[in-house]
C-alpha cells in the first residue's frame, strides 16, 4: 500500500475520497470486525457497530490530524462505538455492563457464527467478567498482539495503567479458568 501521508491526503481530497475510503474498508474491515467482535460478543451487532463505524470515519476523516497512526484513530472510533452501543444495550435492559457482557457470553455456545472449542468459550467468559477497561486492554494485547503505546494511543490512557489493567485482568481470568475447573 501506499505511504500513509499519501492515502491520508486522497481520503481528504473529494475526487479520491470515495476510491481511497473503499480501499481503507477493503484494509481495515477484518480487522475491525474482530476488534468489535470482542467487545460486543454477537455477529449482527458487530456488523451494525462496524458500519457505524465506517459512516463516522468516512464523516470525519477530514478531523484526523495525524498524531497517531490512522489505524490508531479508527481503532479508538471503533472502540468508542462498541463501548457506546454496550452502554445503550446495558441502559434499555436496566442492568450493568458486567451483566451485559456475562449475558451476551452465555449466547455464545448457540452462535453459529462462533467456531471456538470448549477453552475458548471459557476464556471468552472470564473476559466478560472484566470491567470494561480491563476488558479492552486484554484484548488488544492477548488477542490484537498491539504494544502498550498503541494501546495508549487508542485508549489516551498511560502504559503504566495500561500494565496495571493487563496484569490484574489475567490475574482474574486465571482464577475464573481455575474455579471453572473445580
Amino acid at each position: 500500500m501506499i505511504d500513509e501521508i499519501t492515502f491520508i491526503a486522497q481520503l481528504t481530497n473529494p475526487k479520491s475520497k470515495e476510491k481511497a475510503f473503499r480501499q481503507l474498508i477493503t484494509q481495515y474491515k477484518e480487522r475491525l470486525y474482530w476488534h468489535i467482535r470482542k467487545i460486543v460478543i454477537s455477529h449482527d451487532d458487530t456488523d451494525d457497530v462496524l458500519q457505524n463505524t465506517f459512516i463516522k470515519i468516512y464523516k470525519n476523516i477530514h478531523k484526523f490530524n495525524g498524531k497517531s497512526k490512522l489505524f490508531s484513530w479508527m481503532y479508538r472510533i471503533a472502540t468508542n462505538e462498541a463501548i457506546t452501543f454496550i452502554n445503550k444495550r446495558a441502559k434499555e435492559r436496566n442492568v450493568d455492563i458486567t451483566a451485559i457482557n456475562e449475558q451476551l457470553a452465555a449466547t455464545l455456545e448457540s452462535d453459529v457464527y462462533f467456531s471456538g472449542d470448549e477453552i475458548q468459550l471459557i476464556l471468552q467468559k472470564a473476559i466478560a467478567t472484566l470491567p470494561q477497561k480491563q476488558q479492552l486492554v486484554f484484548n488488544m494485547k492477548y488477542f490484537d498482539e498491539l504494544k502498550y503505546n498503541e494501546i495508549s494511543n487508542i485508549l489516551e490512557t498511560s502504559v503504566g495503567a495500561l500494565k496495571a489493567s493487563y496484569f490484574h485482568a489475567v490475574k482474574k481470568i486465571e482464577n475464573y479458568i481455575k474455579n471453572t475447573q473445580n
